[in-house]
């Protein structure tokens, strides 16, 4: 369970409820949570921040505020039973919010507006000399 803020830069409502239609329909999600004044987008659930904000990019300009753990509530404390030793896991790489967020920056270091563009066509027109079309009309 990660939780995730995010800061999306819409500038109507349509834009914003285009945004929560993209983002309601990702597999892992558990909450979503708006906040208009602030423009904070707040994910808690089992997903990928990149790939929500690769996403959320295509609409407005989207930036990653926090990535981390969500806050489970506080369980009851229990008797504690027998220690027995535990083998300690290795961690993923991909659950680290550091390494997620070095990866963010690294993928989108150009503002959004530059990386789906094509440069312009160059024009369709070209110049035409006398030398190249002996037979063209001259008025002289």
């Amino acid at each position: 369970m990660k939780k995730v803020v995010l800061k999306l830069d819409f500038a109507d409502e349509k834009i914003k409820q285009k945004a929560m239609k993209k983002v309601s329909g990702l597999s892992g999600l558990e909450s979503i949570a708006l906040d208009p004044k602030d423009k904070k987008l707040t994910l808690t659930g089992d997903i990928d921040p990149v790939a929500v904000v690769g996403k959320l990019r295509k609409l407005c300009f989207t930036e990653i505020l926090s990535v981390g753990p969500a806050k489970e509530p506080e369980k009851k404390k229990e008797e504690p039973k027998k220690a027995e030793p535990k083998k300690e896991e290795p961690k993923k790489k991909e659950d680290d919010p550091a390494q997620l967020l070095k990866a963010y920056q690294a993928y989108y270091q150009q503002p959004y507006y530059y990386q789906h563009h094509q440069p312009p066509p160059p024009p369709a027109y070209f110049n035409r000399s006398v030398e190249e079309d002996p037979n063209g009309c001259v008025i002289c």
